[in-house]
This record gives C-alpha cells, sequence and structure tokens, in this order.
C-alpha cells in the first residue's frame, strides 16, 4: 500500500470507530418499520400501479440504507462509491428493458 491509501484507510478506520452501535440499531429499527409498511400495504385493496410505486419506492430506501450502513459503502472511497452506483445504474436500465414491459403485459392482459 502506498502512502495515500494508508491514509484512506486510517481516516475510514477513524470514522468506524466514532460511531457506536447505537446507529446500527436505529437504522436496523427503520428497515423494520419499512418492511412492517410493506407487508401492511399488500394486504390493503390499492390500485396496482399505486402500490408497486410505493413498495418500490420503499424497495429502494431500504437498498440504499443496506448498502450504506451495514455494507459500510457510506465509509468507502468515492471510486467505490460510482463504481457501485454506475452498477445500479446498470440494473435499472436492464429491469427497464426486460421486466417492465413483461410487467406491464400482465397488467393489460390479466393472467389466466
Amino acid at each position: 500500500m502506498d502512502t495515500f491509501q494508508q491514509a484512506l484507510a486510517e481516516q475510514v478506520a477513524e470514522q468506524h470507530r466514532h460511531h457506536g452501535k447505537a446507529l446500527f440499531f436505529y437504522v436496523w429499527g427503520a428497515l423494520l418499520v419499512m418492511t412492517a409498511i410493506e407487508v401492511y400495504l399488500t394486504y390493503q385493496h390499492m390500485q396496482p400501479v399505486k402500490m408497486l410505486t410505493i413498495l418500490l419506492g420503499l424497495s429502494f430506501i431500504k437498498a440504499a440504507l443496506i448498502i450504506g450502513y451495514f455494507m459500510h459503502l457510506k465509509y468507502e472511497v468515492s471510486r467505490m462509491k460510482w463504481l457501485t452506483m454506475c452498477s445500479v445504474v446498470a440494473c435499472l436500465i436492464l429491469m427497464t428493458i426486460f421486466f417492465f414491459p413483461d410487467a406491464r403485459r400482465i397488467l393489460e392482459l390479466g393472467v389466466k
């Protein structure tokens, strides 16, 4: 490791030391509450598009919390963050091309 990388590693380790377990419990509690909301919404009689939009939004928030805190991406160098975000964008583009048209077909034609 060169000096720059060593300095970055020490800075990240110092940031990890300054927060305790309480932060992770707050994030875990928020994830638990969002999961309860998602389960509650699945039993409500809502329009499918509205319900799926809410569920998808909550899922993105949950994924961001998990990646940021439990996978420690919040404390990584910016190159790692850019690489991860580019991968997420690529996945969303692939879902838009392949998954969403099929889901729309199911909504329009119904399930037999």
